[in-house]
């Protein structure tokens, strides 16, 4: 994957998290997918396949976009806390810029 790009991904996170866009945590995304707050939803790939497969699935039926990105202990040192296997993004912009991110990383990868 491309460097910079994952960066920039790992920084947004930390960036949306103090800005108080960003909840951690099964059941914190799982309450806002639900709700309709998520935007975007980040899974570890190194989650459980059950927590995969819930979020895969929840994610499709209230059409949220889902990634699998970073490793636990990753996705939790960027947004300041201890391991976290689920991210949503509530805020459409912060959510956006991410996803633009983590594309341009995947294309680099396949290139």
């Amino acid at each position: 994957m491309n460097e910079t790009n994952l960066n920039k991904v790992y920084s947004m996170l930390g960036l949306a998290m103090k800005a108080g866009k960003l909840v951690s945590g099964e059941f914190a995304t799982d309450k806002s997918v639900k709700s309709g707050k998520a935007w975007l939803v980040i899974v570890s790939e190194d989650a459980s396949d059950n927590t995969k497969k819930m979020f895969s699935n929840m994610c499709e039926f209230y059409e949220v976009t889902k990634y699998f990105f970073g490793t636990k202990e990753e996705l939790g040192h960027a947004i300041g806390k201890a391991m976290r296997s689920s991210l949503a993004i509530t805020d459409e912009n912060f959510a956006k810029t991410i996803i633009k991110n983590l594309e341009q990383s995947v294309k680099c990868e396949g290139e």
